[in-house]
């Protein structure tokens, strides 16, 4: 398949984004807020949230627009932006958030079977890493026949799997105790449980990882029927999956007190909605989230796939991850991402709390594209760069693109020194895979201020390698 003969559908675009963003997060989210805040703080964190990732999706959007010449996605924009490294950096750092997201998935996915078969555990056991290993690899020479038939896949599973999340806001809401949500409201606000910020900040990493895929139709714009409908595409996919994310969260907080949420086992929609309508409900859950898990593990070996793909004929990678089987897959980066995902499936086997650190770690991941885009987009609006003097309109896009620059920055913050460190330990030995790419060239590999951001990310490595080894830094 080559970028003329397979275009994708404005539909088609907008499932990719909804199926790259609804997986296994949303399914966890009653408990994991409940962890750490109460209906206040999840309103004011998606308020934050929204607002951010919204501005984020807006730039994805104006960029698509006003440079249509970068259509490899996400780090093309880093790169045009920042340079070759940077661009590199970003392209590897979303790369592995999907390699990332992939393994939460099958975590997820054996977690919910390990409610009737014990010996999956919480999706980190051994049988649990040979059934996902299994499924891997059987959905790998799936996709090896070709994008297009995957990505129509795709349209029906995304439908699929949104059928069971809507049932369970619309059961929930009308299953809804004021009187619990009351009482949940007043536990929340309760000086031993930590102040508002506190509460808000330990839920940012959440948000970000449920987000992660809103630039699922600009890393597939070269496959566009028009370019209009990649910008389209993302700011609708995102308000709608932003408004399935905030019904389940605080919706939730109506039917079983706090400490009670926090407490459910993943997929802790399944509990919430077995509380409100009977057992039903926990089966209806749990078969949604394994739709959903098998949907958006699609869109993301696709997605992970293709960054490689894109990176390698735009000279960031190294030239064998160009090219492309007879059905027109970017073969070899498939079978680079789904190794890599193979070695991570593996890690979960020595790991505390699995999902957890797999969520935080790809939010930490994707943040430095996302960083990088917005980045670039403000660059755009100050310097002028496809614009026609002080519009309205440039101004707009200038005030967007800060609020997402500035959100970027917040969240990386949140994200705290120890998942910095663990997000070094990746970009570190992944820039081999660069310095590959360079020698292909026969250019200079690294630039003057390039030297600096390479020392920062290795000694980001060593101090990950020293907090490992040493016990001060737990997995």
């Amino acid at each position: 398949m080559n970028a003329e003969t397979a275009k994708l559908s404005r539909m088609a675009l907008v499932a990719m984004v909804v199926g790259s963003m609804v997986g296994a997060g949303i399914f966890s989210l009653p408990s994991v807020f409940s962890r750490t805040t109460g209906p206040l703080g999840g309103l004011v964190a998606w308020a934050i949230a929204g607002t951010g990732m919204l501005t984020l999706a807006m730039v994805f959007q104006f960029l698509a627009r006003r440079r249509p010449d970068l259509d490899s996605g996400i780090f093309a924009y880093a790169k045009a932006g920042f340079g070759r490294y940077i661009g590199f950096l970003a392209a590897l750092g979303y790369w592995t958030a999907a390699c990332l997201g992939n393994v939460s998935y099958f975590v997820v996915f054996k977690a919910t079977l390990g409610a009737v078969f014990p010996f999956f555990g919480d999706g980190d056991t051994v049988p649990a890493v040979l059934v996902s290993s299994i499924l891997l690899w059987t959905t790998h020479f799936g996709i090896l026949r070709g994008i297009r038939q995957a990505a129509g896949m795709n349209t029906v599973v995304t439908i699929a799997k949104i059928v069971p999340i809507l049932i369970f806001i619309v059961c929930v809401a009308f299953a809804m105790d004021m009187d619990v949500l009351r009482a949940n409201i007043q536990e929340g606000a309760s000086p031993d449980k930590g102040s508002l910020l506190e509460q808000v900040r330990s839920t940012m990493l959440i948000t970000v990882f449920v987000f992660l895929g809103v630039e699922g139709a600009s890393v597939y714009s070269r496959y566009a029927k028009r370019r209009d409908d990649v910008a389209v595409a993302t700011v609708t996919g995102f308000l709608l999956v932003l408004a399935l994310l905030v019904s389940v969260t605080l919706l939730s907080y109506g039917i079983l007190p706090r400490a009670e949420l926090a407490t459910l086992r993943n997929p802790s929609m399944a509990g919430v909605l077995r509380a409100a309508v009977g057992p039903w409900g926990s089966v209806l859950v749990s078969v949604g989230l394994m739709v959903s898990v098998a949907g958006a593990y699609l869109s993301w070996i696709l997605l992970a796939a293709e960054v490689l793909h894109a990176a390698s004929r735009a000279n960031t990678m190294p030239s064998f991850l160009s090219r492309q089987n007879k059905h027109g897959v970017p073969d070899r980066a498939l079978w680079l991402s789904n190794g890599i995902v193979q070695l991570f499936l593996l890690g979960t086997l020595f790991t505390q709390d699995t999902f957890v650190l797999v969520k935080n770690l790809a939010s930490s991941m994707s943040l430095i594209p996302y960083f990088f885009v917005a980045g670039f987009g403000l660059l755009m609006a100050v310097r002028g760069e496809a614009y026609d003097g002080w519009s309205s309109r440039r101004k707009f896009e200038l005030c967007i693109a800060a609020v997402a620059t500035i959100y970027a920055i917040g969240m990386i913050l949140a994200g705290g020194f120890s998942y910095f460190v663990l997000s070094a330990l990746i970009y570190a030995p992944g820039t081999i895979l660069f310095i590959i790419a360079r020698r292909e060239q026969h250019g200079a590999v690294f630039a003057g201020f390039e030297w600096p951001i390479l020392l920062i990310i290795v000694l980001g490595s060593l101090a990950g390698i020293w907090g490992i080894t040493t016990g001060n830094m737990r997995l």
